[in-house]
């Protein structure tokens, strides 16, 4: 297993789909998996420390699994499958581990709620090459078009966060090359 953290997360104009990245510590080899709108939110609002006025799933988990007096120790995404990906948590209470089947993007918006560390099989990241694209002056035309977050994370709505994600464009998180 190789630890990955989540390098970025956008909108797959192709499929319509959101894709989080997760690349490699230390490394260029990324692991690109397309998830749900609603976990393309709950991981945007993680990962910019917005908190909703009632806690999402992820965060219902993360207090079910504290509640219960165990921790998260790391998330583990195991393999694909007929363009499935699986994954699974690792829960430590006491002296027992157990080992939960989940889905990976729920898995991913789990860890980062605890700080865990996330892990990937080798055979499953690829050397997808990320591009950043070139940063233009101030004068940039485009730049009314650019997604924003408001600076105070109680300030976004539903609606500004599902118009963010909606409007994010691959110039916003990288290009890829096969």
């Amino acid at each position: 297993m190789i630890e990955v953290s989540v390098a970025r997360l956008g909108l797959d104009s192709v499929s319509s789909s959101y894709v989080v990245i997760l690349q490699e510590k230390g490394g260029d080899r990324l692991l690109p998996i397309w998830i749900g709108q609603p976990e393309a939110e709950s991981i945007v609002m993680e990962m910019n420390h917005i908190r909703p006025p009632r806690p999402l799933t992820h965060d219902l988990c993360k207090r079910l699994i504290t509640g219960m007096g165990a921790e998260l120790r790391r998330v583990q995404i195991t393999k694909v499958q007929d363009n499935t990906y699986f994954a699974e948590l690792h829960l430590l209470r006491g002296e027992d581990v157990f080992h939960i089947d989940a889905r990976p993007s729920d898995s991913i918006a789990i860890a980062l709620r605890f700080s865990a560390p996330i892990f990937a099989q080798e055979s499953l990241l690829t050397a997808l090459e990320v591009e950043d694209a070139e940063v233009e002056g101030a004068g940039n035309d485009e730049e009314e078009d650019t997604p924003m977050i408001p600076d105070d994370p109680r300030d976004i709505t539903a609606e500004q966060l599902k118009e963010y994600l909606e409007k994010m464009r691959p110039e916003d998180f990288g290009k890829f090359n096969l």
